[in-house]
């Protein structure tokens, strides 16, 4: 742990650091390729809806010795071939969820669900959801997401700019992309919890962006007063100086999380924690990968398009080169040549903090007393 506080406080410093603005194309090829996946993936298997979308009934059961797969057969043949869900619960009792049939037929599917299961009908609990409220909650979850959007991209170009409103909101759709497709792949069922897991994972999502941003901002004050740093200098700076803590952050975030998904909801069998624990995990990744390798990087070329930031890389270039020249021609030996780090540290027109003289206010002291005082 020492030496990782080591590490990230050299990053801060500048002292090492990794060229993730300079490798940026293999960062959006990378992304690219996920991305195009999760969409094949949405597109050739879909969404396996819920039933608060769907509508459909649940029919929960005292403790059974039937089996889930048992459980399944009989329901999906009480239903008619509707696809049935059946959960084994903590208490023994198993929850059966079919979608898409019609409230009107519930009864019928629990008389046949007690013959087969043999239990009396009156102990089986039927929950029963209309379509036309799936798809009330449906579009309900579609305006929320769109509208912490508009308020996401409205909030940071008041409080940065226009640039960094648009990289945090690719990186966004971005994130959220993914953990569709990937709910999509392995076929986890879309709940309101699901949804209630996306609009968490834009928030830490978010989070990690505008504390990247936060820096950028920073060092990049009066940046045109020097011709040492171009703008992808300082926002690669930004993001080593801030890379320690976003991991840190995502790590203790991913954690319990994990828990929820591989412990409870795999290995002691609560599927019922599926929905939102795998939304939570695939999105917090993404979103600190997009915050690093997305948002920043894109902001540095959104930004590099500007004709004042055009003017200061070339002078940057420029007098690199012109001090790589000087190097060259120097007599071997007589001046030992100092290689560029690639990150900034202080510009060089500014002085340190707290060097250099200080003027101090003359005082008129008499003359041959220590003193200094007059008679």
């Amino acid at each position: 742990m020492s030496k990782l506080g080591n590490l990230g406080a050299r990053l801060y410093r500048g002292e090492v650091g990794y060229d993730f603005i300079g490798k940026r194309k293999i960062w959006y090829g990378v992304s690219i390729l996920i991305t195009i996946t999760a969409i094949l993936g949405l597109t050739v298997r879909g969404l396996n809806m819920g039933i608060e979308f769907e509508g459909g009934a649940v029919f929960t059961t005292p403790k059974t010795s039937v089996s889930a797969s048992q459980a399944e057969k009989d329901a999906e043949a009480a239903a008619g071939g509707h696809d049935a869900v059946v959960q084994k619960l903590g208490t023994g009792g198993l929850r059966i969820q079919i979608a898409g049939i019609d409230t009107d037929k519930s009864d019928q599917i629990k008389e046949e669900l007690s013959k087969d299961l043999g239990i009396p009908s009156d102990k089986i609990n039927a929950d029963l959801v209309g379509p036309s409220w799936g798809e009330t909650i449906a579009n309900k979850a579609w305006q929320g997401l769109a509208i912490f959007m508009v308020l996401v991209v409205i909030y940071l170009a008041i409080a940065f700019e226009w640039r960094m409103a648009i990289a945090a909101l690719v990186a966004l759709i971005h994130d959220i992309t993914i953990t569709v497709g990937i709910y999509a792949l392995v076929g986890f069922e879309v709940t309101p919890g699901t949804v209630i897991g996306l609009l968490t994972i834009l928030g830490y999502s978010l989070y990690d962006t505008v504390v990247v941003f936060d820096s950028l901002k920073e060092q990049t004050k009066g940046i045109e007063k020097q011709t040492r740093w171009t703008y992808s200098d300082i926002a690669n700076r930004s993001i080593n100086s801030t890379l320690v803590r976003s991991i840190n952050t995502t790590v203790v975030a991913l954690l319990p999380v994990a828990g929820l998904l591989f412990i409870g909801g795999g290995f002691l069998g609560a599927g019922m924690l599926n929905d939102i624990s795998l939304s939570l995990f695939v999105g917090l990744a993404a979103g600190a990968y997009s915050s690093i390798f997305i948002a920043t990087p894109l902001v540095a070329d959104l930004k590099e398009r500007d004709p004042k930031m055009k003017a200061l890389k070339k002078r940057v270039l420029a007098k690199r080169a012109a001090a790589a020249a000087k190097a060259d021609t120097e007599p071997a030996g007589s001046v030992v040549a100092q290689a560029e780090s690639p990150l900034p540290q202080e510009p060089e027109d500014a002085a340190p903090a707290g060097a250099g003289p200080r003027n101090q206010p003359a005082r008129n002291r008499g003359r041959g007393r220590p003193s200094g005082k007059r008679r």
